[in-house]
């Protein structure tokens, strides 16, 4: 089937754009249209479809333009389109993760994780420059309760190698004591020695905060990922009195009759829509993101990272119940006087069902990771057709965490969905590992045949169908990098590397390279050599690492 490579749509070009421009007289117009447009060098075939004018590129140029382009520019293939040259290169600060410590890093901590390092790979790849913070959950009352349950049930020892699993385990015992008076009083007197800087409890509270983010960079690693900044709430106990000095100057702090501090954000001002601020007891309100409220430390840190980074665009990347915490947040921030506050944007991700280890429920990053891999292992070993590898281990992990990218990425982010490890871990279908299988399968057909760098090519000879398919799809990368870059959802890119795993993988079987004539097993070779890049240069921006064995 012979199918065009550009298509233009006559109702996008004609004067009357009116809805209700009948069938007929668009196909009749594009009929017209193909008639009096002439083929070129370029253009070998002009046809009329259904409302539209089809266009077809000599063969033979699409194959050498396309394999040029995708082999000469490798990584940065799709990067340098011209779809890109008025996009102003940007500065941008993108706040992801973000787990508290001592408590479970749940689910949407993972999504969080994964969506805010494929946003930072893809502005980081289109030639942004990309400041990747991580805003822990690290100060406020619960610290008063871990620090008391550290001098009851701690381990100095536990504390150094394995630092997330035993605050975990610590705060798990003190908070079955919580509502003990004495406990209470005594969790309150902590974080009081903590606000006042007291020097053992701040010794303390900093060896739980450093401990555990040198166990988070570790595990982060294993992800793919890393931070330029490791932020907290503890950063900003200061500023936020700054905050709340300037909502008052700017008679934008209102007290209610209980004495809770809020902040009108109704357009007549008749509080139909506030956020509270403040609690009547005039604390900060720490249990910030859970609630509807602001606490001045978002507030503060928004108006720091500005003064510090001067970017052009915030990220704060979340689940879609923190939308009207950002929404409050940003139209504070402008009623405050900061215009900027406008080029904040929450990119918000739906809820994950299901998810759970062979152990019961996920507390800890490390136990998905754990599983994935001990999952992906016992699939290959049970499968027939893997080969011996130089590091099972290393690759499994790979692939599983191919699997749960792919999955979490193919619907819309908004969308809730169900998680499931049988459907995530199938090697055939739309899964991380058929993307996985396909780039070692090309990888391996390039270390076959000598991966000798190819040079003078005549793929004129590339003229089959699944050649053809297989090009035209190359050509098009660049419009889904340019789609992803608007709306910062990877599904196009997801559907993009899935299509184009299937129809390399149509075209391996039909053109065979080895037993062909030496011009057109070169020629087929570059052709796989060159899906296989996009292939390895698209799943690198979605946070996946390629593996060239399995």
């Amino acid at each position: 089937r012979h199918v065009a490579d550009f298509q233009l749509s006559i109702a996008s070009v004609t004067e009357d754009s009116s809805r209700d421009c009948l069938a007929e007289d668009l196909n009749l117009q594009a009929q017209k249209l193909a008639e009096r447009l002439k083929c070129d060098a370029v253009v070998s075939e002009i046809s009329a479809g259904p409302g539209t004018v089809n266009f077809t590129i000599h063969r033979e140029l699409l194959a050498k333009t396309v394999l040029q382009q995708v082999l000469k520019d490798g990584s940065e293939y799709g990067v340098k389109s011209e779809l890109f040259s008025t996009v102003p290169r940007q500065k941008a600060v993108i706040e992801f993760s973000s787990p508290n410590i001592a408590k479970k890093f749940h689910i949407g901590h993972l999504r969080s994780t994964i969506v805010g390092n494929f946003i930072s790979n893809l502005k980081v790849a289109l030639g942004h420059e990309v400041i990747r913070i991580n805003y822990l959950g690290d100060w406020g009352m619960q610290f008063g309760l871990l620090g008391v349950g550290f001098q009851r049930f701690g381990n100095k020892d536990k504390l150094k190698s394995s630092p997330l699993q035993h605050l975990f385990e610590v705060y798990v015992q003190i908070n079955k004591a919580a509502e003990d008076e004495n406990t209470k009083k005594l969790a309150k007197d902590f974080f009081r020695k903590l606000e006042e800087h007291d020097e053992r409890t701040l010794s303390l509270w900093k060896q739980f905060r450093d401990f555990s983010i040198e166990e988070y960079i570790r595990i982060y690693k294993r992800l793919g990922v890393d931070f330029d900044e490791y932020s907290g709430e503890s950063f900003y106990p200061e500023k936020s009195q700054e905050v709340l000095k300037m909502l008052e100057d700017k008679g934008l702090l209102q007290k209610t009759t209980t004495g809770t501090g809020i902040v009108d954000l109704s357009e007549k001002k008749d509080l139909s829509s506030f956020s509270t601020v403040m609690r009547s007891d005039g604390t900060s309100l720490y249990i910030t993101r859970q609630f509807l409220i602001i606490s001045f430390r978002d507030l503060a840190a928004a108006i720091d990272r500005m003064n510090k980074h001067s970017w052009d665009t915030m990220i704060y990347v979340t689940d879609k119940s923190q939308s009207n915490h950002f929404q409050h947040l940003f139209q504070i921030l402008k009623l405050m006087g900061y215009d900027w506050a406008e080029r904040c944007q929450h990119v918000s991700f739906g809820r994950v069902q299901g998810m759970k280890t062979r152990r019961g429920e996920v507390i800890f990053l490390e136990d998905v990771l754990n599983e994935v891999r001990s999952r992906m292992l016992q699939n290959m070993a049970s499968a027939k057709t893997t080969k011996e590898i130089e590091d099972p281990m290393e690759t499994a992990e790979k692939v599983g965490l191919a699997a749960l990218i792919i999955q979490d990425f193919q619907g819309l982010l908004s969308s809730d969905y169900q998680f499931s490890w049988d459907r995530a871990l199938q090697s055939r279908g739309d899964t991380g590992v058929f993307l996985q299988y396909t780039h070692a399968r090309l990888h391996s057909l390039e270390q076959m045949q000598g991966n000798e760098h190819l040079t003078d090519v005549n793929v004129a000879c590339l003229q089959e169908p699944d050649a053809i398919s297989v090009l035209q799809h190359l050509l098009r990368y660049d419009e889904v990098l340019y789609r992803s870059s608007q709306d910062l959802q990877p599904k196009h890119i997801v559907s993009y590397l899935l299509t184009l795993s299937h129809l390399a993988a149509v075209a391996h079987k039909t053109l065979p390279v080895k037993g062909s004539t030496p011009e057109l097993a070169q020629a087929r070779l570059c052709l796989f050599q060159a899906a296989r890049s996009v292939l390895a240069n698209g799943m690198k921006l979605l946070g996946i690492t390629p593996v060239t064995q399995m």
